[in-house]
């Protein structure tokens, strides 16, 4: 499963995502692909306001990001 999460430096609730993904690795299977918003003019003007942002398939989580939405979004 392909995990994708949109991010900027210095995001402390980025970086609390990213650690819950990682522990729920061994449960569900995923890889992440970091994308760091600040790259691309549109994803910052999309997303600067909302990040982090968690992509998994065809959902979309925004902040702020509950565990129970992490783990519903990776049984899917």
């Amino acid at each position: 499963m392909h995990v994708k999460l949109l991010t900027k430096p210095g995001c402390h609730l980025c970086d609390d995502v990213k650690t819950e993904l990682a522990a729920l690795a061994s449960d569900y299977p995923h890889t992440l692909e970091e994308v760091n918003i600040a790259d691309s003019i549109h994803l910052f003007e999309k997303y600067h306001l909302t990040i982090p942002v968690v992509q998994i398939g065809d959902v979309e989580l925004q902040a702020p990001i509950s565990q129970e939405q992490l783990i519903a979004a990776l049984s899917r």
